[in-house]
């Protein structure tokens, strides 16, 4: 489980890694119109990376469900448009890997040439078949990820989010991509119980043999169980950041990477005692 980036790595055996989320949209649940000024979002960047980031996350499309209101589709040009300046500034002042959080191959191929290393495909590799073949050719590691309600299994419900990860394995490695993670899409149809189970089983997932990443940081059923909202989730998210981490996750993808660091590095020292 290492991942080449050039002359870079990333060894998910040595520890669990952390990713930061820069968000450079108007309307993301949690930060939407923080970063959309691109120095700004830059300057955030570096910020993650100082506070322990491994890796950089950046979007421009809010992938918000319909509970913060309707979201606004966006077109190719204008997802560039928000991107690209961060990906190229930060490339400018940091090795750090850095993720395009996106769906469509036009964008995913002009971030891996701004300095992108990694797809992060909420779609698994299905909204855009042309986007498999942009990522074997820039030999970039791809998140696959489940966005869908689990189909019903009357014995475990992951093993229906297992499956298609499975199928999507096989499919985007047919496709000549070699490095590969998968995501069982926390908060993307799921109901509070079903992300509950999934946390639950996480080694169903890393049984599939790549990295598995967990995306929980702040979303609804962290704050729908304490009966908060997003601002005041950050101690549920550690919860189950610090979960995810004993539980077998490789990959936490977070908005709060400081606070994350100090919960899952314990989380991890507690585990291998």
């Amino acid at each position: 489980m290492i991942w080449a980036l050039g002359d870079r790595t990333l060894d998910f055996r040595e520890r669990l890694q952390i990713m930061g989320i820069l968000n450079v949209t108007p309307d993301s649940f949690y930060d939407g119109g923080a970063y959309l000024d691109p120095a700004r979002a830059v300057e955030r960047g570096l910020q993650l990376a100082e506070e322990g980031a491994d890796l950089i996350d950046v979007g421009g499309e809010s992938t918000r469900p319909p509970l913060y209101g309707e979201r606004q589709p966006v077109s190719t040009e204008d997802e560039c448009r928000r991107v690209l300046p961060v990906i190229e500034g930060l490339r400018r002042h940091t090795r750090l890997p850095l993720s395009i959080d996106t769906t469509k191959s036009l964008v995913a191929r002009r971030a891996l040439e701004a300095g992108a290393d990694i797809v992060n495909d909420i779609s698994a590799l299905r909204d855009d078949p042309a986007l498999a073949g942009v990522a074997a050719a820039h030999r970039a590691p791809v998140i696959l990820m489940h966005r869908a309600p689990p189909s019903p299994d009357p014995t475990d419900p992951a093993l229906s989010v297992r499956d298609f990860l499975a199928q999507r394995l096989e499919a985007a490695r047919q496709e000549g991509i070699k490095s590969l993670a998968v995501d069982p899409g926390l908060g993307f149809g799921k109901t509070l119980q079903g992300n509950f189970s999934l946390l639950r089983r996480l080694e169903v997932f890393a049984d599939l043999g790549c990295p598995v990443l967990v995306g929980a940081s702040r979303k609804s059923f962290i704050w729908q169980t304490l009966d908060l909202n997003p601002d005041q989730s950050l101690e549920g998210s550690l919860a189950v950041a610090a979960l995810s981490a004993a539980g077998g996750a490789h990959l936490l993808r977070v908005h709060d990477v400081k606070e994350t660091v100090r919960a899952v590095r314990v989380a991890q020292a507690v585990a291998r005692a």
